[in-house]
C-alpha cells in the first residue's frame, strides 16, 4: 500500500506521558509532520558502507527495595556551599521488547535516556518462524528510522528486499487480472524518502536488539503489574522483582497487561477473519516485475510477496468464526479446498509450501481511542492502536509513533 498514513494523523493524549513538575527535563523539539523525517533521508542509502554504531553507555537495572542513592553532591567553593546537581536522567520503563519497544529505546537512548526494555521471551520474538512471517517496512517507517539513527537504517535497508520498486496492488482472485497498480516508489523519491522493503521479523528484531544493547534488555522479564506514584512508577514482574522509573510504557501488544491494569478490562474485537500464513521456497516467472499482489474474492483474500532470497510470504484470510481448529497436518488441504478454482498464482504458492510451515491465527482489533494514558503511563503500538495486517501499517506506525513520541512527550 501507499505510504499515505503518518502520525500527525494521530492526537494522542497530552496526559499519556507526564512530568513531574520538580524534575528537570529538557524539551525536545516539536516534531509537525511527516516531512522532517526527510531531512536525513540520503537516496543512495542502499549502496551506503556501514558505520561504526555508537558506543552505548551501560544501564544498571535496580531492584526498587533497593534504589540507588542520588548521585547529587554538596560541594565548598571560597568558603560558601553550592550544590553541584547535575541534570536528572529519566529512566523509561518499556513493557515489551517487540519492535515498537525496541524502536522507542532505541530514540530514548540517543536522547540521552537510561532505558530498561522487559521483555518476556526473545527468542519468541527473534525467532519469527515459529509466529510470524518477515514484515513489510514502508518509507514512512523507513524515514523515521533514519532519523533516529542512520546506521540502524542503513543496516535494515540493506538487509531488506526491495519491493516498492515493483508493480504491486490488488487483482482478482480467480482470473488473476489486475484490478489496479499501486505506486509506491514515485511517491516516495519524490518526497526524499526510502523505498519500501520487506524484511525477515528475526533480522529486523536482531538488528534493533543490538543497536539498543543488552544491557538495557532484560529477557525472561514479563511485566504483570504497575504503581504509578505520580512523580515515578514501579513495575512489578512474573517472577515478584519489581523496577522503578520515571515513565512506563506499555508495549506488550493487543493483550497488554499495562493496558488492562491502566484502563480496565477491555475485550478485543475479533474481525471475522482467520488468518493463514507461510512461506515457501518458491520464485514466480514475475518475479523481476511484481513486488506484492493481494488476490481478492468473496469473504476471503490472500496476500504474496517476495522477500528475497528465492521466498514468497504469503497469508490467507477467510472469513469464519474465531476459535476454528484444524486437523492434524490438515491446514494445506483445507486451504486448497477453500481456494479451490483460484488462479495459478494462488495455488501454485500452496503447493510449494510445507504443511508444517503454515501457520493460523484470529485476528483481532481493538477500538480507537484518543486516550493513550495517565499518569507516569502510556500505552503505544498494538496496546492502543493495533491494525491489521492487510493494512501493511501496523510494525510502520509503530515505529513512527514511537519515534514522535520520544520528541513531543518526554
Amino acid at each position: 500500500m501507499a505510504s499515505t498514513l503518518y502520525y500527525n494523523t494521530l492526537n494522542p493524549s497530552t496526559a499519556a506521558i507526564s512530568i513531574h513538575p520538580k524534575q528537570d527535563v529538557s524539551i525536545f523539539v516539536t516534531f509537525n509532520g511527516y516531512h522532517h523525517f526527510g531531512c536525513r533521508t540520503r537516496t543512495t542509502t542502499m549502496h551506503q558502507q556501514p558505520r561504526r554504531n555508537k558506543k552505548l553507555r551501560p544501564v544498571k537495572a535496580t531492584v526498587a527495595e533497593a534504589a540507588p542513592k542520588p548521585k547529587h553532591q554538596t560541594v565548598a567553593d571560597n568558603g560558601g556551599d553550592r550544590k553541584a546537581q547535575s541534570k536528572k536522567q529519566l529512566r523509561i520503563l518499556v513493557a515489551g521488547g517487540g519492535i515498537g519497544g525496541l524502536v522507542l529505546a532505541l530514540a530514548a537512548k540517543r536522547k540521552g535516556f537510561e532505558v530498561i526494555v522487559f521483555e518476556k521471551d526473545m527468542s519468541a520474538i527473534r525467532g519469527e518462524g515459529q509466529y510470524r512471517g518477515p514484515i513489510q517496512i514502508q518509507s514512512n517507517a523507513l524515514a523515521a528510522l533514519e532519523a533516529i539513527d542512520l546506521d540502524v537504517a542503513d543496516q535494515v535497508m540493506r538487509v531488506g528486499c526491495i519491493t516498492g520498486d515493483r508493480i504491486n496492488g490488488l487483482v482478482d482472485g480467480v482470473s488473476g487480472s489486475w484490478y489496479i497498480k499501486f505506486d509506491t516508489f514515485t511517491p516516495a523519491v519524490e518526497r526524499g524518502l526510502p523505498v519500501t522493503r520487506v524484511i525477515s521479523r528475526m533480522a529486523l528484531q536482531e538488528i534493533l536488539a543490538c543497536a539498543v544493547g543488552e544491557d538495557s534488555i532484560m529477557n525472561d522479564c514479563h511485566v504483570v503489574d504497575f504503581i504509578d506514584h505520580g512523580n515515578k512508577v514501579t513495575v512489578q514482574l512474573e517472577n515478584g522483582q519489581k523496577y522503578e522509573g520515571d515513565l512506563l510504557v506499555g508495549a506488550d501488544g493487543i493483550w497488554s497487561k499495562v493496558r488492562k491494569k491502566l484502563f480496565g478490562v477491555t475485550e478485543a474485537t475479533y474481525s471475522g477473519y482467520t488468518c493463514y500464513t507461510g512461506i515457501a521456497d518458491f520464485v514466480p516467472a514475475d518475479i523481476e516485475s511484481v513486488g506484492y499482489r493481494v488476490f481478492l474474492g468473496h469473504k476471503q483474500y490472500f496476500v504474496s510477496s517476495d522477500v528475497g532470497g528465492g521466498k514468497m510470504q504469503w497469508y490467507a484470510f477467510h472469513q469464519e468464526p474465531a476459535g476454528g481448529v484444524d486437523a492434524p497436518n490438515g491446514k494445506k488441504e483445507r486451504l486448497l479446498k477453500i481456494f479451490e478454482g483460484w488462479c495459478d498464482n494462488v495455488t501454485d504458492l500452496l503447493l510449494a509450501t510445507e504443511e508444517e510451515a503454515i501457520l493460523r491465527r484470529d485476528i483481532y482489533d481493538r477500538t480507537p481511542t484518543m486516550t493513550w494514558g495517565k499518569g507516569c503511563v502510556t500505552l503505544l503500538g498494538d496496546s492502543i492502536h493495533a491494525m491489521q495486517p492487510n493494512m501493511g501499517q501496523g510494525g510502520c506506525m509503530a515505529i513512527e509513533v514511537y519515534f514522535s513520541i520520544s520528541l513531543n512527550e518526554i
